[in-house]
C-alpha cells in the first residue's frame, strides 16, 4: 500500500508557494494531494485531496463527491487506503 511517505511534491503550478503530488494505483483510480495559499486547509499546513480516476477528476466515488480539506498526513493515509481499496 502506498502512503503519505511515497508521494513525491513538486512546485504547484498555480501558486509559488504551494506543492502538489499525484499518486496513481493500478485499479485506474489516484489521488492529486496539494497545499497552497487558496486550498482547503492550505494556509495552516494541512492537505487537500481530490480522488483521480484515469487520470482525471472523479467526484463518484465512495470517498467523496467533491474534494476533502484540511487533512493531516494520518488523514491523507486513511484516504489512500480506501483509494487503493476502490
Amino acid at each position: 500500500m502506498n502512503t503519505f511517505k511515497d508521494l513525491e511534491f513538486r512546485p504547484h503550478l498555480h501558486d509559488v508557494n504551494g506543492v502538489q503530488a499525484v499518486i496513481e494505483f493500478n485499479n485506474g483510480y489516484g489521488a492529486s494531494i496539494v497545499t497552497h495559499s487558496q486550498s482547503y486547509g492550505g494556509k495552516s499546513g494541512l492537505y487537500e485531496l481530490a480522488v483521480l480516476k484515469d487520470g482525471d477528476l472523479c467526484y463518484t466515488t465512495p470517498i467523496t463527491n467533491n474534494v476533502l480539506g484540511w487533512l493531516k498526513e494520518e488523514d491523507v493515509n486513511r484516504i489512500l487506503t480506501d483509494i487503493q481499496n476502490l
